[in-house]
């Protein structure tokens, strides 16, 4: 008797995915499609263009599901696959569409103790929220980035220094003032 395939480990699925199995990749791209698609949306895209990516993501990490040795998980290989589709759609397009890049951002509403991550990746540079997703949120690697960005190595770096550094200052919750203003003593 066959074990159902939500009692099945990623790393079997992915071997019967590979083996042509549809219906255990099905059940891959039921548990992990809504975290490739949050990270997707987390490096920029809008809604519809992350449904778009993370389906092309899966597709190729069907295809390629022989590769998939389980030295790690298969979420973190196929956001890996999401991530670098996403950068060389964002690559193509910017050939066909210049862009003016504003440095000016429109200050967020902040609601007091609460933390929204999208709204602070936001307030980042597209170049620093690209660098740190791809890095916090798909597991790359800083010479990985690089490669796949076309961008020096110590340029990532400084993108996700300055990225994390900017997080950190927003998300960081301001100490609360009590009654009148403190004495310093």
């Amino acid at each position: 008797m066959t074990k159902p395939l939500h009692d099945l480990h990623d790393v079997e699925l992915a071997a019967l995915a590979a083996a042509g199995g549809r219906r255990e990749f099905g059940e891959l791209v039921r548990r992990h499609g809504s975290a490739v698609r949050a990270l997707l949306r987390r490096m920029g895209a809008q809604a519809s263009e992350a449904d778009d990516v993370a389906q092309d993501a899966f597709l190729t990490a069907f295809q390629r599901s022989a590769e998939f040795r389980g030295e790690g998980t298969f979420a973190a290989w196929v956001k890996r696959i999401a991530a670098r589709q996403y950068l060389k759609r964002k690559s193509r397009d910017a050939r066909y569409v210049s862009e003016i890049e504003s440095e000016e951002m429109a200050p967020a509403v902040d609601t007091p103790g609460l933390v929204d991550l999208d709204e602070a990746l936001k307030s980042l540079s597209e170049t620093e929220r690209l660098c740190v997703s791809l890095c916090h949120g798909a597991g790359m690697s800083h010479p990985e980035i690089a490669a796949a960005m076309n961008l020096p190595l110590g340029t990532v770096k400084s993108h996700v220094k300055r990225g994390l550094d900017k997080l950190r200052a927003r998300l960081t919750p301001e100490p609360a003032q009590y009654g009148r203003a403190a004495h310093v003593v």
